[in-house]
């Protein structure tokens, strides 16, 4: 039996998608909405997230880690109670 195809048998496996006359890809809007959490401090910390979508992949991280440490700090103040209303001062005592 003959093989009649065009394959050359040259294919190294290492396509990246880009030519290297046209140099890498630009970075693009991933297009997720975001919804409101009704959360004010929240809402901005997601909304930081759209600026990833402005930077190439090496800016990504900082975005993230400042997103990531302020949803952290809103975490943790959830936990935080707030101190006891101070007791009138008794007389009798």
């Amino acid at each position: 039996m003959t093989d009649t195809g065009t394959d050359t048998g040259t294919d190294t496996g290492t396509d990246t998608g880009t030519d290297a006359a046209d140099g890498p890809a630009t970075a693009a809007p991933l297009g997720v909405e975001r919804e409101p959490t009704g959360l004010p401090a929240v809402d901005a910390l997601v909304e930081r997230l759209g600026e990833a979508d402005h930077l190439p992949a090496d800016g990504h991280l900082a975005v993230y880690e400042d997103v990531h440490r302020g949803l952290r700090a809103e975490l943790t103040s959830l936990d935080a109670h707030p101190a006891p209303a101070p007791r009138p001062h008794d007389p009798r005592s």
